[in-house]
């Protein structure tokens, strides 16, 4: 069982619809998949179209972790009926659950959390089986939460947009990694980072994906994400990428299924220590990208946002 944790110190650079992307393709892929909506917000969850029943909650699970049954709280998608609806998805049982968000997880999300309390979330899993995938859709913090999700995972996936403080913020969580790995999960390994919301025309988006290689190397995942206009509406809608319709919508799918693959072939377990100094040039920590942008490479453009 793969357990991916998907994390940025910044907020705002689309984590959140990255987990959601991730899990449409597992979805469509026949994997049975697990989404652990570790973020007080609980967007995952709304986004995954779960309604509201009885189940305990991740939080009030963590907090009696000892007597919980995660595997007898989980929520089914509500995309999979969707799906089955429609006959879209393959033959079998398609199997996309949910442990369910909420703003109780908050009581965790705090820097002084102690190790005992790092595990609770790894005890919980240890408990489940049926799931060849785990998705943690981590809060955008370096606090107790995304911590926690570190100790149960395999591999941290890392978020990022082109632009200055969302490069430098990556930079700093990967240090972070380091440092987290050294002291608690020498296994733990770097996925690597995925850029979202990748604009092609942009010259400073260009000038940063640059910076982002030479800072990151063979880390920064191909295909990048390019933003897409209607991703509002998608996740507005509860609806997975893979089931919206147009051409679009189908090219983003594309890109979801290529960056899965990362997690699903067993052969790219890669480890990181804290990058080497950004190249000559480079302006982390800087101001805006110089207006001669010729050395940022040309980005693929079917992606999603």
């Amino acid at each position: 069982m793969q357990v991916v944790s998907i994390s940025s110190l910044k907020g705002g650079v689309g984590k959140t619809s990255v987990t959601l992307g991730l899990a449409s393709a597992a979805l469509a892929a026949g994997i049975p998949t697990l989404v652990v909506d570790l973020d007080p917000h609980a967007d995952a969850t709304t986004g995954l179209g779960v309604r509201p029943s009885r189940q305990s909650d991740i939080g009030q699970l963590l907090r009696n972790v000892r007597r919980a049954d995660l595997a007898a709280n989980v929520a089914s998608s509500g995309w999979v009926a969707a799906a089955a609806a429609r006959q879209e998805l393959p033959l079998g049982r398609q199997v996309l659950d949910v442990a369910v968000g909420s703003a109780y997880t908050g009581i965790y999300d705090r820097p002084d959390l102690r190790r005992r309390d790092l595990g609770r979330l790894a005890k919980l899993l240890s408990k489940v089986e049926g799931y060849a995938l785990v998705l943690i859709d981590c809060p955008p913090s370096l606090n107790g939460l995304t911590r926690m999700a570190w100790m149960a995972s395999n591999r941290v996936l890392l978020v990022a947009e082109p632009s200055l403080f969302s490069v430098a913020g990556t930079e700093r969580t990967m240090r972070a990694l380091d440092l987290f790995r050294e002291e608690f999960a020498p296994e733990l390994a770097t996925a690597g980072v995925v850029a979202n919301r990748v604009r092609a025309g942009s010259s400073e988006h260009m000038y940063r994906m640059a910076e982002m290689r030479a800072m990151f190397g063979d880390l920064l995942l191909e295909p990048a994400i390019a933003e897409q206009a209607n991703w509002q509406q998608i996740q507005g809608a509860a609806h997975a990428i893979h089931q919206w319709p147009g051409e679009a919508a189908r090219q983003a799918a594309g890109v979801f299924d290529d960056l899965l693959k990362h997690f699903t072939d067993s052969g790219r377990r890669r480890h990181r220590r804290s990058p080497a100094p950004a190249a000559a040039g480079s302006t982390a920590g800087t101001g805006a990208a110089p207006a001669n942008t010729s050395a940022a490479a040309p980005l693929a453009e079917p992606a999603a946002g």
